[in-house]
C-alpha cells in the first residue's frame, strides 16, 4: 500500500506539476493576446516557499524528532544537508560560469561579460521563468542552447524529489501527501521556466512539454528507489526525513525567497505575504484532508 501511494504521489508531483505549468503558460499567453496582464509568477514563488517551509518545520522535522534518534545528530544532519545543498549550488554556479566563459571567449566576448552571464545562469532554476510568465516572450539568455543540460539537471532534481517523497510516505501516509503537495507547488514555477526555454530552443511547445514531462516522470523512479532504500534501511528514516527538511528549507530560503526581496510597492509586498501564507495553509489543508481519510 505504501509503495502504491508513493508511486501515485510521485507521478502526480512529477508530471502533474509539468502540466499545471503548461496550463499556466497557456493562460498567460491567452491573456497577453487579449491585451490583459498575465499571471504573476512571483505569486507562485511565494506559494511554493510557504509550502516548503511549512512542510519542513511543521511536518518533516517533528516527525524525525519523534523517532528514536539523538536530537544532536539530527541537528548535525540538518546542518550538513544545508551545507551540502549550498556547495551543490556553488558547483552549479561554477559549471555555468566556466561554460559561458568559454562560449564568450569563442565569440570574442570580454571576461567580464562572460562572468555576468555565468552568474545569471545560476538563477535559471527559479528565476528564468519570471521572464516568460507573461506569455513567454522573454527568456533568460544564459540557458544552454540545446536544452539537454537543463533536462539532465531537471531529471536529477526530480529523482531527488521522488526519494524525499518516498521517505515521507515511509514515516506516515499523511506526511507523504503533504510532501508531495509541497514538491508539486515548488516544481510548478520551476517547470514554467523549463517549458519556456525549451519551447524557444525547439520551436515547438508540444515537444517542450513532452521533454519536460519525461524529466518529471523521473520523480517516480526516485520514489521507487527511495521506497527500496527506506525499506532496507529503516533505522535511517529519521535522517532521511531531516535531509529532506534541509532540502526544502534551502530551496525556500536560498532560491525562492531572495527573488521576492526586491524593492516594490506596498500592494505587491502584501500580495507576496498573502501568497506565502496561502502556501502554508495549503500544506495544513493537505495534512488535515489526508488525516480525515
Amino acid at each position: 500500500m505504501t509503495l502504491l501511494a508513493t508511486l501515485l504521489a510521485t507521478l502526480c508531483a512529477g508530471i502533474g506539476s509539468v502540466w499545471i505549468a503548461a496550463a499556466l503558460i497557456e493562460l498567460g499567453v491567452r491573456k497577453a493576446g487579449a491585451g490583459r496582464a498575465g499571471f504573476d509568477a512571483q505569486h507562485l514563488l511565494s506559494l511554493a516557499a510557504g509550502a516548503l517551509l511549512a512542510t519542513a518545520f511543521m511536518h518533516l522535522l517533528p516527525e524525525a524528532f519523534e523517532q528514536s534518534a539523538d536530537a544532536h545528530i539530527l541537528f548535525l544532519v540538518l546542518l550538513a544537508g544545508l551545507v551540502f545543498f549550498f556547495l551543490l549550488d556553488k558547483a552549479e554556479l561554477w559549471h555555468h560560469g566556466h561554460e559561458h566563459h568559454h562560449e564568450h571567449a569563442e565569440e570574442g566576448a570580454s571576461p567580464e561579460s562572460a562572468g555576468h552571464h555565468g552568474h545569471a545562469a545560476h538563477h535559471g532554476h527559479a528565476d528564468h521563468h519570471l521572464h516568460g510568465a507573461h506569455g513567454g516572450q522573454a527568456v533568460h539568455k544564459a540557458q544552454p542552447a540545446g536544452g539537454w543540460s537543463l533536462l539532465t539537471g531537471d531529471s536529477i532534481h526530480c529523482f531527488g524529489d521522488g526519494v524525499l517523497i518516498a521517505s515521507a510516505f515511509a514515516a506516515d501516509m499523511r506526511l507523504g501527501v503533504v510532501a508531495a503537495v509541497s514538491v508539486l507547488a515548488h516544481e510548478v514555477p520551476h517547470h514554467i521556466g523549463d517549458l519556456v526555454v525549451l519551447a524557444q530552443n525547439s520551436g515547438s511547445r508540444r515537444a517542450a512539454l513532452v521533454k519536460v514531462s519525461m524529466a518529471g516522470a523521473v520523480t517516480v523512479l526516485g520514489g521507487l528507489v527511495g521506497w527500496w532504500l527506506v525499506a532496507h534501511l529503516a533505522g535511517f528514516l529519521p535522517y532521511f526525513l531531516t535531509l529532506a527538511s534541509s532540502s526544502f528549507i534551502y530551496v525556500a530560503l536560498a532560491d525562492l525567497i531572495p527573488q521576492l526581496q526586491k524593492h516594490q510597492g506596498a500592494r505587491a509586498a502584501t500580495l507576496q505575504v498573502i501568497w506565502l501564507g496561502a502556501g502554508i495553509a495549503l500544506v495544513g489543508a493537505a495534512s488535515a484532508f489526508s488525516h480525515l481519510h
